[in-house]
């Protein structure tokens, strides 16, 4: 349930929000949108929180409504291949987990080039260098563990901890086929440590689930009680519920995962696929992808919850999205051959 605290803060943002709007509303493309009527975005964000920033846009653009068609990172690429061989314009903003799917729409010119207002103070690593897309959020590859069942003196520490055979059936892993964000998260621990460390970890005979947001709800039920991966933003906000979930953040790094999102070229809706852009990427909404959804992004002036590590004070794996797309085959054939599905 929505905290009265958390209530007021959303509130005051579409408030804040809709004041900028009104004052905007003689804008060519405020017009422009209300006449189009909707944007179609295709996400791999937490339905929870894809819903929440459609309710804000939808708040402070009334006329202009949000259609969400949430699912995982590799499935939301393979729609938008689909609908485009098919000559189908449906999508208007796509936004995945997985870096390299970008690198990919943009070299088959699939992509508008389009800046959003203010992302020029964004770090490199969120922006397009010929400004086709921009990383709308972050997440962290994590471990988490069920509290009530295991003791954080017991609890695994390292990546390479996970390899103990103690672990044995009580683990649970999301799938690099389904998921950008655990791409990412393989990509990174090979460069660390190689495919030996999967195939050692594969030992332990994990359970697969297929979204990073999965593993969250089976280790807050004790179904599997520790997560090898994740996005730590879905365990923060387990935890926030009142879960027994822990997390932790290995010090010999986490693979950090830049989710991008872009106009397709094709848009049936161009000008609210802009004014959504603009919209997701301002200060205000990524303020609220920090303090309720326990999210990092690029913007410089966000400030992030007391009980979330600033990305600074961590050690940071990175893949980079080129060689994340020309090895997508590669790192999800070995996932099953170490795995079995």
């Amino acid at each position: 349930m929505t905290t009265r605290s958390t209530l007021l803060g959303v509130l005051a943002v579409t408030g804040a929000l809709t004041a900028a709007a009104a004052s905007s509303a003689q804008d060519g493309r405020v017009e422009a949108a209300r006449k189009e009527g909707k944007v179609v975005w295709y996400t791999s964000l937490a339905l929870s929180s894809s819903e929440k920033v459609a309710k804000l846009f939808e708040a402070a653009y009334p006329g202009v409504s949000v259609e969400v068609h949430r699912t995982g990172s590799q499935r939301v690429l393979q729609r938008v291949m689909q609908e485009l061989q098919a000559n189908l314009k449906l999508v208007d903003v796509i936004h995945t987990s997985d870096a390299g799917h970008f690198v990919l729409l943009k070299e088959k010119k699939l992509l508008l080039r389009y800046t959003p207002a203010g992302v020029d103070a964004f770090p490199s690593g969120f922006k397009d260098r010929d400004g086709y897309y921009y990383g709308l959020r972050a997440t962290v590859n994590v471990i988490a563990y069920n509290s009530k069942i295991i003791a954080a003196s017991e609890a695994p520490r390292t990546w390479k901890d996970l390899l103990d055979p103690k672990w044995k059936g009580r683990l649970v892993t999301a799938h690099p086929g389904y998921s950008g964000v655990i791409a990412t998260h393989v990509l990174a621990l090979v460069h660390l440590y190689g495919w030996d460390y999967f195939r050692q970890l594969a030992q332990n005979k994990l359970m697969l689930v297929q979204s990073a947001v999965d593993p969250s709800g089976v280790v807050a039920s004790g179904e599997r009680p520790v997560a090898v991966n994740g996005g730590d933003y879905t365990f923060y906000q387990t935890k926030k519920k009142g879960n027994p979930v822990e997390i932790v953040y290995p010090k010999e790094g986490v693979p950090l995962v830049v989710s991008p999102a872009a106009i397709a070229a094709l848009a049936p809706h161009p000008n609210a696929a802009k004014l959504f852009t603009d919209f997701t990427f301002s200060r205000e909404v990524q303020q609220v992808l920090a303090d309720t959804e326990g999210l990092y992004t690029g913007h410089p002036d966000v400030t992030y919850p007391a009980d979330k590590p600033k990305l600074g004070d961590l050690k940071l794996l990175f893949a980079d999205p080129e060689e994340l797309e020309k090895r997508n085959e590669e790192l999800k054939k070995r996932f099953v051959e170490f795995f079995g599905a």
